[in-house]
This record gives C-alpha cells, structure tokens and sequence, in this order.
C-alpha cells in the first residue's frame, strides 16, 4: 500500500457528524459515562456496601448504601414506598412514586437519616442541604415486577422473556443533580478525582439504585413465603438494568452547553481517528472485534419498540448488523489499515444507525488508545468565554460563513423552518416546545434557535461598516449570543449542533439520543418526538462481581456465556 494511504487519519468533520439525524443515531462507547464510573471503582479498589436495610414485609422503609473509595465516601439513601396504581406515573409532574433515593455526601448519621426522611419523599417540594449530591425517584415496572416476586416467592425463576421483554423492575423518572432543589453545587466536589467527569454522581446513584432494586424485589420474594422463595439467579440478575423516562427537559442541554458538547463528542471522534489511523491490527484483535460484533447483533435483537420511527431504525440496524458480520466473514482486519478500510466500507453500505454502531464497536478492543480520553471530556464552563471584542467584523462573518453554513442556505421566511418555540414552562421551570403559529408565546422564545440567529447577525454584518466585534455589537446588542456562539465554535469544532432546531421536522429525541449515548445508555424506545425510555446499566456486574468482569459488560454475552 503506498504511504499516502497509510495517512494518519483526521476526526470526522464536524458538518457530518453534528447533524441531528446523526446525533440520533448515537450508541454508547467506551467513553460513556457509565463505564468510565465502573473502571474507576474497579481500578481504585472502592468498596461498595448495603449498610441498612431496615424495609418490611409491605415493602415499606429505608436502605443505605455506602460507596467508599480512597477518600470519600458517598450513600445512597434509599426510601421505599407503599404506591397506590392509580398514583404511578412517569410523568415529571408526578407527585408520589414507589421508591425515592438522595445520594449523601458522606456516610449520613441517624439524624440525617430522619431528616432526609422528611424531604426526599417530596422530592421537588422537599428541602435537602448541600450534603447530599442529587435527588431522584423511581417507579416500579408494575407487570414485571409483580411477575419476579411471584415466581421467586413460589421458588422458581422468573420467565426469561419477561425479563427480556422489560429488561428492568424500575424506572426513574428524573436524577437530579448538581445544585437543584438545594443539593450541592458541582463547585463542591468537581475538584475530586471520582466526581471530575460528566455526571459520575449521577451514574453513581443510578448504578446505586440497581443494587438496591434487586434487593428489594428478593426481600419481597422471601417476605412474601419465606419457607419457599429463592433468590434471583445471578446470571439473570444482571440482565436487569434500571429504566428511566426523559423528556424534552433535556433536549436543550446541548444548545446551552456548547464548550460540555464540543469536549464529548471531540473525545469520541479522536477516539474514532486514533483506531482508524493503526496501520495493523494482530489476529487477536480481529477475533476479539469479531465478537464485539456478534454480541452487537444479538443486542439490536433485543432491542424493541412500538415508536414508527424507532422500529424503521431497529429494522435498519438489523440489516446492517447482517451485512457487517457477512462482511467480517472475508475481511482482512489484521493490514493496511484495516479499521479504517472497515469504516469506509460502512459508511458506503450502512444506514446512520450502522455506522455509529460500528464507531462503537471499533473503539470496544482499543482500551490502551480510547479510555485515557476520559480525561479531556469536562469542560469548565466557569470560564464564560467572554467575547472578544477586538475581532474585526470580517473576521466574524467569516467563522459564521463556515460554522453556519447549513443555515445560511436556508430559506428562513419558509413557516416550516420557524415552526417551534423553545420556552421555559413556568409550573416546572423546565424547557417546553410549542407551535409558534398556534400558540402566543413567541414573546417568551428562548434562544436555542442559533442557526436562525446567526443568518440574522450575518445580513447585520454584510449591511455594518468594517469595525470590531465590539463597535458592532454597540450598535446591535441582540447579536451578543450569537457572536459569542460564533467565537466559541471556531476554537471547539465540535461545539454546535449544524441543523435547525426550530424546524417543524425537527426531532427533540435526537438530541436526547446523543446525550443518553453519553451516559452509556441502550435500548432507546421513543414514546413520542419529544420523550423516550432507555435502560441503565444493564448487562453489569454488581459490586461482588467487578473485579471479575471488568469493563466488558454492555454487550450481551455470546451463547454458552462467551464473551
């Protein structure tokens, strides 16, 4: 092969890769958030503990949970409920739920414990102090549940396609974190090495919350009929994850945090280049990807929806997944770039969901190349990015030609690309969509339309004599964000979202995809274009069983329980 072709290859460009039908696409990566939490306690040989478990027979009380690690400690305080049905819902605005959880900073003392008791069941209309870390609560997947509790209080298993039809005993439906409702503020503890990535107090309540939930359905069991209820089989215990509902709350974290966007996804694509670039890969790698790829398949198997538009993507990435191993029968992935030859070969014959299926897999051999990028994925976001005023207005112009240019080509007078309305619902002070032609509440717009805004700053720019950035923005301060924006996305590449999100076809669940993919979540199951369920840490050994399973998990295993 001649050396041009031995090139190191470049990060994607951030003009196909930040479109939101390919953010929608988006699977979970070594890098995701879940499994960077997992190698840490693995590697710093934390100790994970139930230290109360006082609940009774109704399924009524408290548990805690104590993570301790080389410094810190944290528990999760568990609170379980009596729920009526007719009060369970996944609704944000619920007001009672089955289970409901603070994470303490710290190992909490009988009085913290009580006064915790008084408030997290409240949730948002609770008070909790800045010793605890995040707030969430979660319900119970009533049909499997009730069908687990029965089969172990009966002494048997529980029917293995239930499980896999669920994959989960309970759901949450917000994890709240980093300074809401009165819980610390991220400055508190970001300084930690365990807490220094994105929402590793989160994952860490979730994973938490997990142990907790399959304690409880075991306790419910022998509760029930002591003399004949057994416990859960480990190996099906593990295909249990936890389920969470999300909503349009989150699809806007994107837009608002664009330096947090730019060093997740900037990770994942040098990540991405980094395996592409390896100029030979040995046969034992190859077998191992060949693996990856099998369990792949068997996962997308799993993985189900009543949503139109999911179905489509699961029936697209069947059929890739069908092609791909048909392909790996008579690949060389041992020369001459072999993963990067494998990508261009998918990008010419897979769907979206194909390819970002295979950015995955690449990356799933490659530990030594991919996980030291967890380092680069906080950003400070302290630091404001003030604007810089003394750019000349050419120069601004310039980076809004390149970074906007899917906008500038637009026609923006078209209803259909002004559609929606991005505003903050004043009952849940939370991000809401409405209809900008049905609806009177353009006056209260937010400003996550960027692609709009900066076409507007640009016909400012053409129109305004040459000057500074700051002359200019004397004269039109409405353009303020937008230069900021601008500036921001000229040093990280991968800071802006290159689509409308105003359109009338945009899609909310997109965005929550990428985000979701992050955490290390699977199983997307869009309920709607603006809501979806997923499934948290399934597949993943609990805390006896980490040392001896370490980071490979997420994958279902090969049949015979090959990995």
């Amino acid at each position: 092969m001649d050396q041009a072709a031995q090139k190191t290859i470049q990060p994607r460009d951030p003009n196909t890769v930040m479109t939101l039908a390919r953010l929608g696409a988006a699977h979970q990566t070594r890098l995701s958030f879940m499994r960077q939490l997992l190698r840490r306690l693995v590697r710093d040989d934390w100790t994970i503990a139930q230290t109360v478990f006082d609940i009774d027979a109704a399924g009524v009380g408290h548990a805690v949970y104590t993570a301790q690690g080389p410094e810190h400690a944290y528990s999760l305080i568990a609170f379980a409920h009596d729920l009526p049905a007719d009060q369970r819902s996944d609704r944000v605005i619920a007001t009672a739920w089955d289970a409901t959880f603070t994470l303490f900073d710290g190992i909490p003392t009988e009085a913290d414990i009580a006064r915790l008791r008084d408030n997290v069941p409240k949730q948002e209309a609770g008070r909790i102090s800045d010793r605890e870390l995040s707030l969430s609560r979660a319900n119970r997947s009533v049909r499997l549940w009730d069908h687990v509790v029965d089969a172990l209080s009966a002494g048997h298993q529980p029917d293995e396609e239930q499980v896999r039809a669920v994959g989960y005993l309970m759901r949450t439906t917000a994890v709240y974190g980093s300074g809401k409702f009165g819980a610390a503020d991220r400055e508190q503890t970001r300084h930690r090495p365990e807490c220094a990535g994105p929402f590793q107090i989160e994952m860490l309540s979730v994973y938490l919350t997990r142990c907790f939930v399959m304690d409880l359905v075991d306790h419910m069991a022998r509760a029930r009929a002591p003399e004949t209820a057994v416990p859960l089989d480990p190996a099906l215990r593990r295909r249990f994850g936890i389920g969470n509902s999300t909503g349009l709350g989150m699809a806007p974290f994107l837009v608002n945090h664009p330096a947090l966007l730019n060093a997740w996804v900037a990770s994942r694509e040098e990540a991405l280049a980094r395996v592409r670039s390896d100029p030979t890969a040995p046969e034992t790698t190859a077998q191992d990807f060949r693996r990856f790829a099998a369990r792949a398949q068997i996962h997308v198997e799993g993985w189900h929806s009543a949503h139109p538009m999911q179905i489509q993507k699961c029936t697209d990435l069947r059929s890739d997944m069908a092609a791909l191993m048909a392909h790996l029968d008579t690949a060389d992935l041992t020369t001459d770039q072999p993963w990067n030859r494998l990508w261009l070969w998918g990008e010419a014959h897979l769907s979206l969901e194909g390819q970002e299926q295979l950015a995955s897999l690449l990356l799933e051999p490659y530990g030594d190349l991919v996980d030291p990028l967890t380092t680069c994925m906080a950003a400070d976001e302290q630091l404001t990015f003030p604007i810089d005023g003394t750019m000349s207005t050419d120069r601004l112009r310039q980076i809004i030609e390149d970074v906007y240019a899917w906008a500038l080509g637009l026609d923006w007078t078209a209803p259909k690309a002004q559609a929606r309305v991005w505003y903050t619902s004043q009952a849940k002070l939370e991000p809401r969509l409405g209809e900008r032609a049905l609806e009177p509440i353009e006056p209260y717009e937010q400003p996550l339309g960027p692609g709009r805004d900066a076409v507007l700053a640009h016909a400012a720019l053409k129109d305004a004599p040459q000057a500074t950035v700051a002359e200019f923005l004397l004269a039109h301060p409405q353009h303020r964000h937008i230069a900021r924006r601008a500036q921001i996305a000229a040093r990280l590449p991968y800071a802006e979202i290159r689509d409308n999100t105003l359109a009338a076809d945009m899609l909310p669940v997109d965005m929550l995809r990428l985000k979701l993919s992050f955490f290390g979540a699977c199983h997307f199951d869009p309920r709607s274009d603006r809501w979806l369920r997923i499934n948290m840490f399934q597949h993943a050994p609990f805390p006896h069983e980490l040392a001896e399973t370490g980071d490979d998990w997420t994958l279902p295993p090969l049949p015979g329980g090959r990995q």
